[in-house]
């Protein structure tokens, strides 16, 4: 063992120095160890040892929380946190908050074993296009298009996400300009429209499928329905083809051969879905635009505007073999031993007995659903309820109401109501069991019962699922169907029989446009509180924690080279012949220049006031002030810097997470 000598430790003063196997075992490595890695580690052995004996010093802890809290409480990240929860709040939370609250076990009033049929009805999207905003510039009109999207995308996938209907059937009006787009053998009939051709409709086309189709596609459904999920969109509207005599062929052509027929019938939810294009239907009571006549027919016996209503007045003349057919599959699927159909490959002629003879299947009789896209005749001034958003009731329990009312009215390409000719032909030949009509084209909610028609159907003209049609609140309608049948007979069974099959609500998406003005006054308070706070910065500048330096950091000289030089050497003559002890106190010549001014140079001194030379060539301590920027001379300066700061500190976390919310949807 060796022994130390420790100077000043009295009888301590020789202590054993302890060398162990570790400590020799890392000397030799620090040894191997290259001089900047030795040095790397050292350094940071000594910076971890004075951080643990900092911290081993309660004042130092309590010093360095205070300041992470006072660095992380501040206004800027105050108002960051703030954005977020609203950006949160506006971009995702009012949607979840929406269709939360229309949970079907919230409204549905089924026995406690029933599973019905879900089903949501959209009306009039009517993607916004060139025809919409005609005079709106660029870039408003691409925001427009923008945030008019995502606000569709963004609904129907919260419906899917959230409520998951079996079935999703749209009511028309797919997009809004889609009558005027050009076909490959037809031009728009308005002359400012005739640039948009086949290929821009097609455009438009795909646009759609992204926004429903493909959010339809990814989604992962818990239907029990045994068809599976169903979504149908080949009703049109007149924004789609037109109205009466203004549609088009080529236009309604396209438009079939993309969503299939606008005259059909479907079987969901044991009920029987009948669609009928009554726009154009409503071409049998106009005038033909090229003769002007409403009655008479031309040389080959074709009446005015035939080949315009006539497949959707054939789909109505033989309503019951499209029905009976369409139960009857049903049943048939369900596992009902009922009459296959039977193909027999022959070749007849027309005027064959057996072809006029041939036996129309049997309706079944499911309740029945009429979907039209214009709504159905009523009276002048017939209330549409309470849920109008737009123009509520005048009063409570009124007959008629002018304000609450649809009005019959109509214009270039549409119409707000059926005429009461082709609305009676619609109801009389779609059935006897007609207890629900769904239509669209107002954009608004109404709600009414017909009691012109035969068992006075219910009627609800579906809200726009747009928020730029016109509308703050917009909406769907949410159908629940339980009909319970004998699957070999198709009649209901007796537990059904007691009450509707058909139940409805009205379900509220957010007001888009509240959520802006929301945003709009957050922005406000937040350029407001950024603005006291470069206020109270400029007028009120922060103290520097850190204390003037004692030594000098800095020299400023002002006489040439050569008197700099002389200087040099007259000092270190100077400081050579006074010598100071150590621990002694040097002279006042020495500590001061200006007492004793150097006589065998004068010329060192350009300034002829010698104590202004002595100012110029003494040390000072360096300013530990920053820089200020440039144009902070002024207090509104001042107040601009720190504004533009704070607005630079907030804006780049704000935007990042804004646009990380739209691009996730």
């Amino acid at each position: 063992m060796s022994y130390s000598y420790l100077p000043g430790a009295g009888a301590d003063a020789y202590r054993p120095a302890r060398r162990t196997q570790a400590s020799n075992i890392l000397r030799q490595l620090q040894d191997t160890l290259p001089a900047k890695a030795t040095q790397w580690a050292s350094s940071a052995l000594h910076s971890s040892s004075a951080g643990l004996h900092k911290l081993r010093n309660g004042g130092e802890l309590k010093s360095l929380v205070w300041k992470t809290v006072r660095r992380a409480f501040t206004i800027t990240n105050g108002l960051i946190i703030l954005w977020i929860f609203t950006l949160w709040w506006g971009e995702r939370g009012v949607f979840q908050e929406s269709l939360e609250s229309c949970a079907w076990d919230a409204w549905e009033k089924w026995p406690q074993d029933a599973r019905p049929h879900h089903v949501a009805f959209i009306a009039d999207p009517q993607l916004v296009d060139p025809h919409t905003y005609p005079g709106r510039p660029w870039p408003l009109s691409t925001l427009t298009v923008k945030f008019t999207d995502q606000y569709l995308r963004r609904s129907f996938s919260s419906i899917q996400s959230n409520l998951d209907p079996d079935s999703v059937l749209f009511l028309g009006d797919l997009f809004d300009g889609g009558r005027e787009w050009g076909t490959a053998s037809s031009e728009s009939p308005e002359e400012r429209y005739r640039k948009y051709t086949d290929s821009f409709w097609k455009q438009e086309f795909h646009r759609f499928s992204n926004i429903f189709a493909d959010t339809w596609n990814k989604q992962e459904s818990h239907s029990t329905s045994p068809h599976g999920r169903v979504m149908i969109a080949s009703l049109p509207g007149n924004h789609d083809l037109g109205f009466g005599s203004g549609v088009q062929l080529p236009v309604r052509d396209r438009f079939q051969n993309f969503f299939g027929k606008g005259n059909r019938v479907d079987v969901i939810g044991n009920h029987t879905i009948v669609s009928v294009d009554t726009v154009s239907l409503s071409a049998m009571d106009q005038p033909d635009p090229h003769t002007g006549s409403t009655g008479a027919g031309n040389g080959d016996g074709e009446r005015p505007n035939q080949r315009i209503w006539q497949e959707a007045e054939e789909f109505l003349n033989n309503m019951n073999a499209h029905r009976g057919r369409a139960e009857m599959d049903e049943l048939r699927f369900l596992g009902s031993e009922v009459p296959s159909r039977l193909f027999q490959h022959a070749i007849k002629g027309i005027d064959d007995p057996a072809i006029a003879q041939n036996p129309q299947p049997e309706m079944v009789g499911f309740p029945t659903v009429l979907l039209t896209h214009v709504p159905l005749y009523r009276k002048s001034a017939t209330p549409c309820g309470p849920l109008r958003e737009r123009w509520p009731p005048s009063a409570e329990g009124l007959e008629e109401d002018d304000r609450n009312a649809l009005s019959i009215s109509g214009g270039y390409q549409y119409q707000n109501v059926l005429t009461k000719t082709i609305s009676n032909d619609v109801v009389s030949k779609v059935g006897p069991n007609l207890i629900q009509v769904y239509s669209g084209d107002d954009h608004d909610y109404c709600e009414i019962t017909h009691r012109e028609f035969s068992g006075s159907p219910k009627e609800i003209t579906v809200k726009s699922l747009s928020w730029a049609m016109g509308v703050r609140k917009p909406g769907f309608v949410m159908a629940s169907l339980w009909n319970p049948i004998d699957p070999a007979t198709g009649q209901p069974l007796e537990a059904s029989t007691s009450g509707s099959t058909l139940q409805n609500h009205l379900c509220l998406l957010p007001d888009q446009l509240s959520i802006f003005i929301h945003y709009g006054l957050i922005l406000s308070l937040t350029l407001v509180v950024l603005l006291v706070q470069a206020a109270f910065a400029a007028l009120y500048p922060p103290r520097s924690d850190t204390p003037a330096p004692i030594l000098p950091l800095s020299e400023q000289r002002g006489y040439p080279l050569r008197s700099r030089a002389v200087s040099h050497s007259s000092s270190s003559s100077l400081s050579s012949s006074s010598f100071v002890k150590p621990g002694g106190l040097a002279s006042r010549a020495v500590n001061n220049p200006r007492a004793t001014p150097p006589q065998s140079y004068p010329d060192t001194y350009p300034s002829p006031d010698y104590a202004e030379g002595v100012d110029r060539w003494k040390w000072k301590p360096g300013s530990t002030n920053q820089r200020q920027p440039r144009g902070s001379s002024t207090l509104f300066g001042r107040v601009g810097y720190e504004l533009l700061t704070s607005v630079i500190n907030v804006a780049p976390v704000v935007l990042a997470w804004y646009f990380f919310l739209i691009w996730r949807w």
